[in-house]
């Protein structure tokens, strides 16, 4: 699913215009961003935890020519789903 056919089925469910659903969902998104950006945790009820995670410096190879590299330290996004998420997908 993606943020049209988020913002699609938000128009239909909420009689909103085509524009205030992709405006309403384009918000939420960059609400989440900005708060991971900032190093916060973003959870929602019933749904799941979204955190952001140190990746340590490590070993890697170059898969085509097989040359050993040292990838940096990084942050990445993780997510977590919440315990009716899990059950609803069983």
């Amino acid at each position: 699913m993606t943020k049209k056919e988020i913002a699609e089925t938000l128009m239909q469910k909420e009689d909103l215009s085509k524009a205030q659903s992709e405006r309403i969902v384009a918000l939420v998104f960059d609400d989440i961003a900005k708060y991971l950006s900032n190093g916060h945790e973003v959870a929602i009820a019933g749904f799941g935890k979204f955190s952001v995670v140190d990746r340590p410096e490590r070993d890697g190879m170059n898969p085509s020519t097989k040359e050993k590299i040292r990838i940096p330290a990084s942050k990445a996004s993780k997510f977590k789903a919440a315990k009716q998420l899990r059950e609803r997908l069983q």
